[in-house]
């Protein structure tokens, strides 16, 4: 992260009544960048759009350019003053079915065992799915609000910085390339692994209640060097085979849905739904929380919904309807497959199990039916980690060219032009969470706190640009009582989480 100096104090950073951003942006952003044509209608200093700028009030002044200077860690190019301007060609349900592809993955074929373990019934598992939702949902919200007011790419990285301060973003940054992103890897990656190797124990041995961790975490490392393999040696697979990976996962959850509702009308519904559905809920407020942050995983995705504003249709009506539609649509869904999960299991088989779609498929077309889900949800892990390696490790590489990291993880290799050094750095991290994190139940609570600690920090700065610049112009708007809700639960959440680990 570079800062440049300014020879000059300026008047916004020398007068203690100019202490805006937007005023800071208007003193000094003359310095950085040229003005262009604007309407001056809603802005009367006729400011224009350019960079936004930071400065800091020491006794040498430092300037720091979130545009220039951060690292994009987002979905979306650059769009710097002079850049080609993308062609708005998005509309309403081409919106929708990108954000809600986004978020379906792997998680709803893994997490509610999770969440069915920790909520203890059935009915507060299905509370905990549409509190997820909500969750997610309102998140999505106030990140299109932000998106809207600070249109630079990068996602949380540039809003922390424009909201508090560069060194928040650095923090981000840093921790999305360390932690975020391998742990992300891991979890897709132990869940190949997982369904594999129940495949294969269930067609070798009388019992495969109790898969040794050690045969997970192989398959999985074997999973993360042929992925890295691809990635250097065929960079064009990722892209060419998302769009298989895409349908065969959305196949999957569909059929779920259809199986599930099927056998409802049949009449062979599972004892789950014969006794009382909140029999057995859990009285440890933890738990829920813990719960959360299973659910939470399969939502992931959620705050990437306004990476398209730049190319959609009269965002400003059309972004709003786009988010509300998809979270409804993938909220309904999510209850739907969890509705069909217990309709056709027993609420003890689908609490002990991470590769429900198998137990799934077995309990209604025997081993056929175990082979076929597994290896759907199978593939979809793989398609899922081998698309997130391409854009994680160009993500590493672009941090060694801008001095984030060592310089020679900027480097491509020679013939293939790929980021070499960046993969095998990937490679290293993810295999580290696989063979130490823990099992995946450890992994996505570790990456839900590390995530969700900063997505509560960002929608905050929602609130902390209202108050500190209550005229920056938003094309999108939220309402207060979706920022309200969103950051009270995440409150409680990482609340009762601390209190859990503080408890002797």
């Amino acid at each position: 992260m570079s800062y440049s100096p300014i020879s000059t104090r300026s008047p916004a950073s020398s007068s203690g009544s100019a202490t805006s951003l937007r005023a800071l942006e208007f003193s000094e952003g003359a310095q950085r960048a040229p003005r262009t044509p604007t309407d001056t209608t809603h802005d009367p200093l006729g400011r224009g759009n350019r960079p936004r700028i930071f400065s800091t009030n020491t006794p040498t002044s430092f300037v720091f350019d979130v545009q220039r200077d951060s690292l994009n860690i987002g979905l979306s190019e650059s769009t710097r003053a002079g850049d080609h301007v993308t062609e708005k060609t998005i509309g309403l349900v081409n919106g929708v079915a990108l954000v809600v592809g986004n978020q379906i993955g792997s998680g709803i074929f893994s997490s509610p065992g999770l969440v069915a373990a920790d909520a203890g019934s059935v009915g507060a598992s299905l509370i905990v799915w549409l509190l997820s939702g909500v969750l997610a949902w309102t998140g999505a919200s106030s990140f299109a609000e932000l998106g809207s007011a600070i249109p630079l790419s990068g996602g949380a990285q540039a809003y922390l910085s424009y909201a508090y301060h560069p060194i928040v973003s650095y923090l981000f940054s840093w921790t999305a390339i360390s932690v975020l992103k391998p742990a992300s890897n891991a979890i897709i990656a132990v869940i190949f692994g997982e369904y594999l190797n129940r495949l294969f124990y269930d067609a070798t041995t009388a019992d495969a209640s109790n898969i040794p961790q050690w045969a997970i975490r192989i398959i999985a490392s074997f999973a993360i060097i042929i992925v890295s393999i691809l990635c250097v040696w065929t960079p064009r697979l990722a892209t060419r085979v998302a769009v298989l990976f895409t349908s065969v996962k959305i196949a999957a959850l569909i059929s779920v849905i259809i199986m599930g509702f099927i056998t409802l009308s049949r009449g062979k519904i599972s004892t789950a739904f014969k006794t009382p559905v909140f029999d057995g809920t859990s009285p440890n407020p933890s738990a829920y929380a813990l719960a959360l942050f299973s659910g939470l995983w399969a939502y992931e995705g959620w705050d990437q919904a306004n990476y398209v504003t730049g190319e959609m249709k009269d965002p400003a009506r059309n972004m709003p309807r786009v988010i509300h539609t998809s979270m409804t649509t993938v909220t309904l869904l999510f209850l739907f497959t969890n509705v069909s999960y217990f309709l056709v299991l027993d609420k003890d088989v689908v609490s002990s199990s991470n590769t429900i779609a198998l137990e799934f498929g077995r309990t209604l077309f025997g081993s056929v039916g175990a082979i076929i889900f597994a290896g759907m949800v199978a593939v979809s892990c793989f398609g899922a980690l081998n698309g997130a390696f391409f854009t994680n490790s160009r993500l590493i590489c672009a941090a060694g060219r801008e001095g984030f990291l060592p310089s020679l993880f900027g480097d491509l290799h020679p013939v293939r032009g790929t980021p070499v050094n960046a993969t095998i750095l990937q490679a290293v991290l993810t295999s580290f969470f696989v063979i130490f994190g823990g099992g995946f139940k450890s992994l996505v609570n570790f990456y839900s706190v590390a995530s969700w600690g900063f997505y509560f920090l960002t929608v905050l700065g929602l609130v902390v640009l209202r108050i500190k610049e209550p005229f920056l112009e938003r094309s999108v708007e939220v309402k207060c009582k979706f920022v309200d809700t969103h950051e009270m639960l995440m409150a409680w959440i990482i609340g009762r989480i601390e209190h859990s680990y503080r408890r002797p």
